[in-house]
């Protein structure tokens, strides 16, 4: 597949998003859709209060006319959209809930859970029915690592665990969807030089979604993607990383997911067994905002960061 077919799909998803955007976000805003602040996060972001959230499906549709639009109708296609889909359902109910009740928290953590863990399972049923590789490829080995039926605990640790890293990223103006752009261009390399045709579309597609979004999400944000967004993007990089098995691999690239995840578990950690904070807030973008780093310093160096994990990841993947 030549280059220029991921460049349009770039291009295509880009142009859907900046169009749907002045469509969108009025109506959000009549619907008073606005975003609740959390009371113990940063005295900054109270002025956000009331910015319209549940862009995510801004996301969503830009993404999928684009897939259906480039991709070819196959399985590898069906499970990243239902991925995508599946989570962003979960994640619209979560926001729906916390706009209509006028509160910071929608679905339980045990119902968020469940949700994520049916997902996963109708995931694994499918890929058992495709005959679907179980085994486990440590980035520079030819080999693997067959795990068998221990691949379903293994998957939904990928699942769950990408979803909930990306969903807690989603706390500045642009950072989740810069980073995003970040990790699925360098998955839209790998499924490419993999002749994942497919997989390297959704990821082009991705890519300009997210940048679309980025248009009116940047630094002071017209938008918020919300759960919405933030769950579908935390699936569908699960389910490419599954699909082009480098589930490992994920960890690099989602390197700024991983670090923001691990600064929560940590701080949540200490506290409970030292009653001691580590970090002056989590998740770890709170930390350096509240040392005194501007919101927009705060989002580029993490953006750069994720560069250079994703540019790692492509070296150790496709050039090594």
């Amino acid at each position: 597949m030549p280059i220029r077919v991921l460049l349009f799909a770039i291009a295509a998803a880009f142009l859907i998003a900046v169009l749907l955007g002045p469509l969108f976000i009025p109506f959000l805003r009549r619907l008073k859709f606005g975003q609740s602040i959390r009371e113990e996060g940063p005295k900054s972001h109270q002025k956000k209060a009331g910015t319209p959230t549940m862009g995510g499906i801004i996301i969503i549709l830009a993404l999928s006319f684009t897939v259906l639009k480039f991709a070819n109708s196959s399985m590898e296609l069906f499970l990243l959209m239902f991925l995508t889909l599946g989570y962003g359902l979960l994640g619209f109910l979560d926001d729906f809930i916390k706009i209509s009740l006028k509160r910071n928290l929608g679905l339980t953590a045990k119902q968020k859970l469940f949700g994520q863990l049916a997902i996963a399972l109708i995931l694994y049923y499918v890929l058992v029915q495709y005959d679907f590789d179980t085994s486990l490829y440590i980035p520079g080995l030819a080999t693997g690592i067959e795990l068998h039926w221990l691949y379903l605990p293994f998957l939904i640790f990928i699942t769950v665990g990408s979803s909930n890293a990306v969903n807690l990223t989603d706390g500045l103006d642009g950072l989740l969807a810069g980073c995003s752009a970040i990790a699925f261009s360098a998955y839209a390399i790998i499924a490419w030089m993999s002749s994942q045709m497919n997989v390297a579309i959704f990821c082009a597609a991705v890519v300009g979604a997210v940048l679309g979004f980025l248009v009116f999400n940047a630094h002071p944000a017209k938008v918020f993607m919300g759960d919405t967004g933030s769950l579908a993007l935390g699936g569908a990089l699960a389910a490419v990383s599954i699909l082009t098995k480098t589930e490992i691999l994920l960890a690099l690239i989602g390197g700024v997911f991983v670090l923001e995840a691990l600064s929560v578990m940590i701080q949540v950690a200490s506290f409970k067994l030292r009653g001691k904070r580590i970090f002056r807030m989590s998740p770890l973008h709170h930390h350096f905002e509240l040392g005194g780093w501007s919101e927009w310093r705060v989002v580029v160096t993490f953006w750069l960061l994720g560069l250079i994990f994703a540019g790692l990841a492509v070296y150790i993947e496709v050039l090594n």
